[in-house]
């Protein structure tokens, strides 16, 4: 004997068969399930490959941030065993005048030098985006600067304009020039270190505006010349808002460098004449190594972090709606 299904085993059914429709079926979910599997044995076959970067990763930057993070705490001054002190080495950094004059020179720092070397690494690119004999070779050499050694470059920089004996001051002297004294004068011994930094990183700025320009289709400026468009208005028009992606990137990371210039300060001026050159790297060594106050110094290259964040984050909000990735 046949049984008629009632009204409420009715709607049950029908919410099953509804289940199963969004859920894709018994053969769906089998399907589904082999393919959580596919992922793990997918990562699996990864991890041997991904495992010696991630632990470099773990090993030189996250690891030594925790300590810094933790020794910021303390009182430590190599010898005696750590002292915790809370919240006191904030404290005294807050009153620290030398602090916030380190800060105020990197951030002149700053100033001096990323807007010269991004307008000679834009100019250099837009010379060699075209046809020219020999293009190879200059491209190298511009990038010749870049893998050079810091320190022997700011070796080289420092009897170039040394005060006495230098050759910038011996190529005026010819002029009937007499230069000053480059790196004893607080008032040129930070634009002389920033200009090294310019010499050293606008060919490597370079590459990657060249290689943004090379992607930009030429189509784009064949239509903007039929419209009577010029080099200069194609150049404000199309290239650089089309290089915003690329300038995004070379700022963060130029902007992330400046900030923690040391190792051409150190060898050069050694912070000085006087403070004039005291940039915030070179404050956190001195208190650190020289006064032997790791828990201070800890604090500082807290701050420097939290300056760095808030910079860096400011930059990806002024590009984030004037900036295009993609090109039809």
């Amino acid at each position: 004997m046949t049984r008629i299904a009632g009204p409420r085993e009715a709607r049950a059914d029908e919410a099953g068969r509804a289940r199963g429709l969004r859920e894709g079926g018994p053969a769906r979910r089998a399907e589904r399930r082999p393919g959580w599997r596919r992922r793990i044995r997918s990562l699996a076959a990864a991890t041997p490959f991904i495992l010696p970067s991630l632990a470099g990763v773990l090993l030189f930057l996250v690891v030594p941030v925790i300590i810094v993070l933790v020794l910021s705490f303390f009182q430590w001054n190599f010898l005696t065993p750590p002292h915790f002190v809370g919240f006191a080495n904030f404290g005294t950094m807050t009153r620290d005048y030398h602090v916030f004059h380190a800060l105020e020179t990197t951030a002149f720092y700053v100033l001096w030098n990323i807007p010269i070397q991004t307008l000679m690494a834009l100019g250099l690119a837009v010379l060699l985006n075209r046809k020219l004999p020999a293009l190879g070779l200059f491209r190298a050499l511009y990038v010749l600067p870049y893998m050079s050694t810091p320190v022997a470059m700011a070796v080289v920089w420092s009897w170039m304009f040394n005060g006495q004996s230098g050759l910038v001051n011996h190529l005026l002297l010819l002029a009937g020039i007499h230069g000053p004294d480059w790196l004893g004068s607080t008032s040129t011994a930070l634009p002389v270190v920033a200009m090294v930094s310019n010499w050293q990183y606008a060919g490597y700025n370079m590459l990657f505006f060249l290689a943004g320009m090379q992607t930009i289709p030429p189509s784009l400026y064949e239509a903007a010349s039929i419209d009577g468009a010029g080099p200069v208005k194609r150049f404000f028009r199309i290239t650089l808002p089309l290089l915003n992606p690329t300038l995004l990137f070379v700022l963060v990371t130029d902007v992330i460098g400046s900030f923690q210039i040391f190792d051409t300060v150190y060898v050069m001026t050694q912070g000085g004449p006087g403070t004039a050159t005291n940039v915030i790297n070179y404050q956190i060594y001195s208190t650190g190594f020289r006064n032997f106050d790791v828990g201070s110094a800890s604090a500082m290259s807290l701050l420097l972090f939290g300056v760095i964040l808030v910079v860096t984050l400011a930059q990806f909000r002024f590009f984030r709606s004037r900036t295009t990735y993609e090109v039809s």
